[in-house]
């Protein structure tokens, strides 16, 4: 994964960040101790709180996230929703999301979250073609990252706010022959939308690359 600079410009960025609460910081514990091969799936708390704080300001009541896990990303979104606002969570795991459903009860935001477990592409190209997608984060199989952008392109709102996770694949966006399917997926999705006239984008490096799209 790529992280800041030094361990030591990790720890500064953390500790200039709100901090996650108790219940984030337990989930994360759980995750690591539960799923330790998978646990670098999970979002770091200053990228949570990045999340919260971009669906407050887009005054998001409808969001999508493609990627659920253990539950730690959809917390961050549904805590900042709207108070009236829903969370369309999608994930093919029952494992992952029974620890997922027990946090969100216990943070309260349960009857904000729709979870869908199927594939998410089937999720969301069944969904009605309207834009009305406030808010959508997409953090799951990288392969299929160019079928989720296009189904929650089409369908988000004018003004509204993608984000993508992992968008540098540890560096390996750079090298010319990758050794898997991702990060050659990625760097031609990463093309595609600089040049999508659709949206306008801007790619931050924060931990493994995360790139905010918004609908014009």
């Amino acid at each position: 994964m790529t992280e800041p600079s030094s361990s030591d410009i990790a720890a500064y960025v953390l500790a200039h960040s709100s901090p996650a609460d108790d219940l984030l910081r337990e989930l994360a514990a759980e995750t690591s101790a539960a799923f330790p091969d998978a646990a670098g799936m999970q979002i770091s708390a200053d990228e949570g709180q990045l999340l919260t704080m971009l669906v407050r300001l887009t005054g998001a009541r409808y969001a999508v996230e493609v990627g659920v896990f253990t539950g730690y990303s959809a917390i961050c979104i549904a805590r900042g929703l709207a108070p009236d606002g829903t969370l369309l969570a999608c994930d093919v795991s029952e494992e992952w999301t029974a620890v997922a459903r027990r946090y969100w009860q216990r943070a309260g935001v349960e009857q904000q979250i729709d979870l869908r477990i199927a594939p998410a592409v089937q999720t969301l190209q069944a969904l009605p073609a309207d834009p009305v997608i406030d808010f959508g984060f997409i953090d799951a199989d990288k392969p299929s990252y160019p079928d989720y952008y296009e189904a929650l392109v089409q369908r988000l709102r004018p003004g509204g706010l993608l984000v993508l996770d992992n968008v540098l694949q540890g560096g390996r966006v750079l090298d010319p022959e990758p050794r898997d399917p991702g990060p050659l997926v990625m760097r031609q999705l990463n093309k595609a939308i600089a040049a999508d006239d659709r949206v306008e984008a801007v790619m931050l490096p924060v931990r493994d690359g995360v790139t905010l799209v918004r609908k014009r």
